[in-house]
């Protein structure tokens, strides 16, 4: 754990109380206070302006892939990553109290959510509901008081909703995840020990290999790149900008090397965080 994170009191996150966000912020920094935020821009405005130390941001998600917009806004953000935490996603299918689960005819939640559910709503035959947020939805449950309609969220949202569990772990995939960085205002590096993970994006040259070149720093310094991903830039074809994750440190030899061949070769590099890698790592397929 890094000092920055060890020493937050506040921790933004985006969403409803009860969002995955919000059970992401309490396991990665159980001390600090998740505090909600209604979009992805309020939680890193709420870094930036000093009112929380941390924002927990989701990237990807082992179904669905990349998280939409969050690459954008990443490299203005101003913040550093300071660390990563995986959560494991289940999802709770929730009633009222008096509810039962045979009387539930209509479900309600994100579109995401409701697409990672596909068996439980086919087999009971719900009539699904899009909502903005799971816990949006579960927090619908209780203001709407029918017994005939359900949410699909988490446990959390079930507690501070005051709803109860119809249907327990209703994803139809079990290895369902959601990776999340945690940033702060101020830069955190750890130390050249362990397991690391440095996060930093580039922009390409719009020449002939381009691309090639620059993931050939990597290879030449035998550094693993454990994700790379690419996206446009103000609605241009010829500028493309990249996220990478590349295993190790900045201050050790080779990646040093990697870093400034890839400087030399590229438009644009930049640094967004080198923070330790979780043990969650270990365990993905």
């Amino acid at each position: 754990m890094t000092n920055a994170i060890a020493s937050a009191k506040r921790i933004a996150f985006q969403g409803e109380p009860g969002a995955y966000a919000n059970l992401a912020a309490r396991e990665a920094v159980p001390h600090a206070a998740a505090i909600p935020q209604p979009s992805f821009e309020g939680a890193i405005e709420a870094v930036r302006s000093g009112d929380c130390d941390l924002c927990v941001i989701p990237v990807e998600n082992s179904l669905i892939g990349r998280i939409a917009d969050i690459h954008h806004l990443l490299p203005d953000s101003g913040l550093h990553i300071v660390g990563e935490h995986f959560l494991p996603i289940r999802h709770q299918l929730l009633g009222l109290k008096m509810a039962m689960l045979d009387g539930v005819t209509d479900v309600y939640s994100q579109l995401p959510a409701l697409a990672q559910c596909r068996n439980v709503i086919r087999d009971r035959k719900l009539k699904e509901h899009h909502w903005y947020d799971t816990a949006g939805s579960a927090k619908h449950i209780a203001e709407l008081n029918d017994p005939k309609a359900a949410a699909i969220a988490s446990t959390l949202a079930g507690e501070i909703y005051g709803l109860k569990v119809l249907a327990a772990d209703v994803e139809d995939e079990h290895h369902n995840a959601t990776r999340f960085l945690i940033m702060s205002k101020s830069e955190a590096m750890p130390k050249n020990e362990g397991k690391v993970v440095t996060t930093l994006i580039f922009q390409v040259k719009n020449a002939p290999a381009s691309l090639y070149k620059a993931i050939g720093c990597f290879a030449t310094a035998g550094i693993n790149i454990t994700k790379l991903e690419s996206y446009q830039l103000g609605g241009s074809f010829n500028a493309t900008q990249f996220y990478a994750d590349i295993q190790g440190h900045p201050d050790a030899p080779n990646v040093h090397q990697a870093l400034e061949e890839l400087r030399f070769q590229t438009a644009k590099m930049a640094v967004m965080g080198v923070y330790p890698a979780s043990p969650f790592r270990e365990d993905m397929p």
